[in-house]
């Protein structure tokens, strides 16, 4: 880890008053800051997305802006028996579920990211994925993934290679920003995941 990294502040700094809904003041003071993985051994899918945005950041939850439509698409596929709010994020390893991301610092778009970090990021996540040894991973967002990887004509899907012993998968990132995928077609993406993990579908529950 570098002295950059160890200076980062990170979710567990901020007061409690960002938990809540950030102020505009939240959103920009949360630029480069990062947020804990939600992580444990032997997860079935380990979800990585592309980087936090400065919501997420200023709250400590993943895929927290509201229009993002991650949680959403996470019911819809049926790896959760009801909506979940991003507050919610910690009853994900009981369901074997997890969430990282391939590039730590928040920011307010992913483009902002550089392909060195991405590609940094993708020899960070086979590190986790050694460690903590899940079933599937599953990239949320194939650009990122075609940089990260060196994997260019890779589309969404299962992919040939594996990471670390582990299956990969290519969803389309949730982004309300990502019109190329509705709500519709997001959760279509998302069950068909679950249906080649094995895993039920916890809406029937």
């Amino acid at each position: 880890m570098s002295s950059a990294d160890r200076a980062r502040p990170t979710s567990a700094d901020l007061p409690a008053a960002a938990h809540l809904r950030p102020s505009r003041a939240d959103l920009a003071a949360a630029a480069d800051r990062t947020i804990p993985d939600v992580l444990t051994p032997g997860l079935a899918v380990l979800f990585v997305g592309i980087n936090p945005g400065l919501w997420s950041a200023a709250t400590g939850r993943h895929f927290a802006r509201p229009g993002n439509r991650f949680w959403p698409a996470l019911h819809t596929g049926g790896f959760t028996p009801r909506l979940l709010h991003p507050s919610e994020q910690d009853e994900l390893p009981a369901l074997g579920l997890g969430i990282t991301n391939m590039a730590a610092r928040a920011s307010a778009r992913a483009d902002e990211l550089n392909a060195e970090e991405l590609l940094d990021g993708a020899a960070i996540l086979a590190d986790k994925v050694t460690r903590y040894r899940p079933r599937w991973v599953a990239v949320v967002g194939v650009t990122a993934y075609r940089i990260g990887f060196g994997r260019p004509k890779a589309t969404f899907g299962p992919q040939p290679e594996s990471l670390a012993g582990a299956r990969l998968w290519v969803l389309p990132n949730p982004s309300g920003l990502n019109a190329h995928f509705t709500p519709v077609t997001l959760g279509a993406a998302f069950a068909e995941l679950r249906v080649a993990t094995g895993l039920p579908d916890r809406r029937q529950a």
